[in-house]
């Protein structure tokens, strides 16, 4: 078991199947040593989870938590890419998109769950750059989407 997955294993988790792309994309895409991760959604067991709009349906401790299955599911694809997380130098950038009520300014709150899940996995090297942006709408109506962009190593 890889260091990586180990420290999963002590949140209680494994990963998933990777999400299939649901359109004309792929899941990951590598150029020189960085890995740009498509955005992935709150999915669990191929169903998807955490459905409505953040501030209404959906409160934020159940937000940053569909943040955080978002970052595991774009960390299967990570592995599904590279063939193990080791790979992985270091987290560089979460983009994170939270599908809010009008006027809803938590978004930073919600993609919380995501950063500190990163953070446990990888320790410092999940230290990144972070956008956290309140969007009127989602794919499939769900509340958080989130990307990676992650420092890779042969």
């Amino acid at each position: 078991m890889s260091t990586v997955e180990a420290r999963l294993a002590e949140l209680g988790l494994t990963l998933p199947t990777p999400p299939a792309a649901a359109g004309a994309y792929v899941p990951a895409v590598r150029t020189g040593n960085l890995l740009y991760l498509a955005g992935t959604l709150p999915m669990k067991e191929g169903k998807v989870v955490s459905l409505g709009k953040v501030g209404r349906e959906v409160d934020l401790g159940q937000a940053a938590e569909a943040a955080r299955l978002c970052a595991l599911n774009a960390l299967a694809n990570a592995k599904a890419a590279l063939g193990s997380l080791e790979r992985v130098s270091r987290v560089v950038m979460v983009n994170g998109f939270v599908n809010g009520v009008d006027g809803f300014s938590d978004s930073p709150k919600v993609l919380n769950g995501a950063s500190e899940f990163l953070l446990h996995v990888f320790g410092e090297a999940g230290r990144h750059a972070r956008a956290a942006v309140s969007v009127n709408g989602l794919p499939l109506g769900v509340s958080v989407e989130v990307q990676l962009v992650l420092e890779v190593r042969d």
